[in-house]
């Protein structure tokens, strides 16, 4: 069995590690945030996401059967609000909420 001050050296030497781990992001990040490139990044990557999010999702969507009529009645309320109040949950949910219920009532079984 290893002694004691083995032991407390391991923990130390641990927790100094887990320490550090956790603190060097924010220290990598301090130096990024007046990056140009991050911030155009910041300013472009939510649309960028959307698009591919867009075409992920709907990529597969057999068109001429009748269920793709969930998923596009879907998009069109997520567009539809976000155009009409600009609030990114806000069309999150509403989407959602009328892929699932259109989903789950129309398509069930």
């Amino acid at each position: 069995m290893p002694d004691t001050r083995y032991l407390l050296l391991a923990v130390a030497v641990s927790a100094f590690v887990t320490w550090a781990l956790r603190a060097l992001p924010f220290t990598v990040l301090a130096s990024l945030r007046a990056s140009r490139t991050v911030q155009y990044l910041g300013a472009r990557m939510p649309a960028g996401v959307m698009v591919i999010l867009f075409v992920y999702c709907l990529r597969d969507l057999p068109l001429a059967e009748s269920r793709a009529a969930a998923p596009l009645a879907a998009l069109t309320v997520t567009v539809g609000l976000h155009l009409w109040r600009r609030n990114a949950l806000l069309s999150i949910v509403g989407g959602t909420v009328v892929s699932v219920a259109l989903a789950s009532t129309l398509f069930a079984g």
